[in-house]
């Protein structure tokens, strides 16, 4: 491969694409397959994914404990994804092609079984790939395009995964849907393993024994500062992705088919703007371009709040796509900061076990989306659909304005707290002996 597409942003942000096509897919219609197609239990499905949820809590920390104790002259990522690769593609398709007899228990034991399959391979796959970012990006300028060429690419995968898919599996049938986006997948996370190469040094001193490996990332103030404010945040886009067919309905009160729309204008103008905040970033510091991000993006979505119809709503969406694309983008770069800092303190660069116990701490927020969501129906006494209560207009407007205003208010706020203070090194050691250097 030429050496310019080597550590390229371009082909690193090709495997967030790979990865955000199928599990986006996953994400938005696996519930539709098994529960309306296949006619699955709404509980039973619900107890399958409380099943994974449980294991997921063990197995991310573990996986990134491993991935930074490899040792191999590949790398210490790339084997991982190499290994999983055609396992996440097959599970993937397996997920959608259970048996045609099965039914009822049989196919919740086999849903089951699939899902703890699949997500657990794509926690491996998430786990290594985002622990590339920190170590082949260094320094605020050039991690702070890399993150906007990846969440440019993340907006495009969630796009393809959402829209694209139902008329996919429409013209395809869900288990031929599958294989392709499968297919797709393996062919841009080849061409990422291909233009990837890992700095050796990262690999020179022996890992950190694994209660010790964890005692240090639990201790560290700065990353339980930062991902307790970006759960908050996680919170809102949660929020955003689930209230907005409601809203459209009771406080737009427009068709079904002028969802779509909605939705692009919030997404779509994410792509461009991503560049905006990479900017800003190089400016001011991704310290306080951070900040800045949590504040636009609270006030972006006050206007959710009073807007009507289709065209007051698709103006709505664009204000709270430039706050997202501030939230999107800022996070990783400041991330990849605090790793940094934990490596001159111990010597080893530990960025898998960072993200994935990050990573943990902010999926707290489907548990703070659910709550609010409870929250608010009952103080407007919404129940569903059949009873929707005296006012479920302005149970919408306030869960899709107040509510997000309320927890990036707290984010914004939280952020504050965030202190960089330079570390003595965890053992006596010369700092040049610690790995600083550029990534071949």
């Amino acid at each position: 491969m030429k050496t310019k597409l080597i550590n390229s942003p371009w082909t690193y942000a090709l495997g967030m694409l790979a990865l955000m096509i199928p599990g986006q897919a996953f994400s938005t219609y696996y519930t539709y397959f098994y529960v309306d197609a296949l006619g699955l239990a709404v509980g039973l499905a619900t107890i399958a994914r409380t099943i994974y949820m449980v294991w997921d809590a063990i197995n991310d920390p573990l996986f990134g404990y491993w991935s930074d104790s490899t040792r191999t002259r590949w790398g210490r990522r790339r084997p991982w994804l190499v290994a999983t690769l055609p396992l996440y593609a097959l599970f993937f398709v397996i997920i959608f092609s259970p048996p045609e007899a099965f039914q009822g228990q049989s196919l919740f034991l086999w849903f089951t079984l699939a899902l703890i399959l699949y997500e657990t391979t794509a926690a491996i796959q998430w786990t290594n790939y985002g622990a590339l970012f920190p170590e082949i990006f260094r320094g605020e300028a050039q991690r702070a395009r890399a993150s906007a060429i990846q969440q440019g690419y993340q907006i495009i995968g969630i796009l393809i995964g959402a829209a694209v898919t139902p008329i996919v599996f429409a013209a395809l049938g869900f288990q031929r849907m599958a294989l392709l986006f499968a297919v797709v997948y393996a062919i841009l996370m080849v061409i990422l393993i291909l233009s990837v190469r890992e700095n050796p040094e990262a690999q020179e001193k022996p890992p950190l024994k694994f209660a010790e490996a964890f005692r240090e990332t639990l201790k560290n103030r700065p990353f339980w500062v930062f991902n307790i404010a970006n759960s908050f945040a996680q919170t809102v886009n949660g929020l955003l992705g689930s209230i907005i067919p409601f809203y459209a309905k009771y406080a737009l009160k427009i068709p079904e088919a002028q969802v779509s729309i909605l939705l692009a204008m919030i997404f779509i103008p994410v792509v461009p703007l991503v560049s905006v905040w990479a900017w800003l970033i190089r400016r001011i510091g991704a310290k306080r371009a951070w900040q800045v991000a949590m504040a636009v993006y609270a006030f972006s979505v006050i206007p959710m709040a009073f807007v009507e119809g289709l065209i007051g709503g698709a103006v709505g969406g664009f204000l709270v796509s430039f706050g997202l694309a501030g939230f999107l983008v800022t996070p990783s770069v400041v991330g990849a900061r605090i790793i940094d800092l934990d490596a001159e303190r111990t010597g080893r660069r530990r960025e898998a076990i960072y993200g994935a116990v990050g990573g943990f701490i902010t999926r707290s927020s489907a548990f703070l989306s659910a709550l609010a969501f409870w929250i608010v129906g009952v103080i407007y006494g919404y129940e569903s659909g059949q009873n929707p209560g005296p006012n479920p207009e302005g149970a919408f407007r306030f869960l899709i304005s107040a509510v997000p205003f309320t927890l990036l208010l707290i984010a914004f706020a939280i952020t504050f707290l965030y202190r960089e203070e330079r570390p003595r090194p965890l053992e006596a050691q010369p700092l040049d002996a610690i790995p600083q250097k550029e990534p071949l």
